[in-house]
């Protein structure tokens, strides 16, 4: 009987985070299960996805009564699914991203070992407007912006992506 009631307490607790905020990946959902206290293997959280009928969309996971934040729907109500698109900044933060400090108009971002070339990928693909450039060695990157504010803006931009 426990196992039943972790089940459906696991399941609630997927529906709650794809109607609150964006997963993009597997692993990202696992990991704010884990956050929640809620250990999961991949191979059951899988099940549960399978369970739940998610779709996957370019924005990433969502609930199939379109509840969710990810999954975009064609004209006849399908699922549009984009896997060819580049794991954003976002997602490569949540992965690899470890701390974030700007230094003048530069921000430092300490990433794990083999995380800064495709978190420093990711910023270059998305060109958000505030960076000049990217410089990636194996666990640090840094952010050249044009300025001092800007800076500050990629600074506080990166570490509420750490936080979440």
């Amino acid at each position: 009987m426990p196992d039943i009631v972790q089940k459906r307490q696991r399941l609630e607790a997927i529906r709650e985070l794809l109607s609150s905020s964006l997963v993009s990946s597997q692993d990202e959902l696992r990991r704010k299960l884990r956050r929640r206290g809620i250990h999961v293997t991949q191979a059951t959280l899988s099940r549960d996805m399978h369970e739940l009928q998610l779709l996957k969309g370019p924005g990433g996971y969502s609930l199939p009564n379109g509840n969710g934040n990810g999954a975009a729907r064609s004209g006849n109500g399908a699922a549009v699914v984009d896997d060819d698109a580049p794991p954003s900044v976002a997602e490569m933060i949540d992965s690899f991203g470890m701390r974030a400090q700007q230094a003048l108009n530069q921000v430092v971002v300490h990433t794990v070992m083999g995380g800064a070339q495709p978190l420093a990928a990711a910023l270059d693909y998305e060109k958000w407007p505030e960076v000049v450039g990217t410089i990636a060695g194996d666990d640090t990157v840094l952010i050249i912006c044009p300025d001092q504010r800007r800076a500050g803006e990629v600074e506080s931009r990166i570490r509420t992506m750490l936080e979440s």
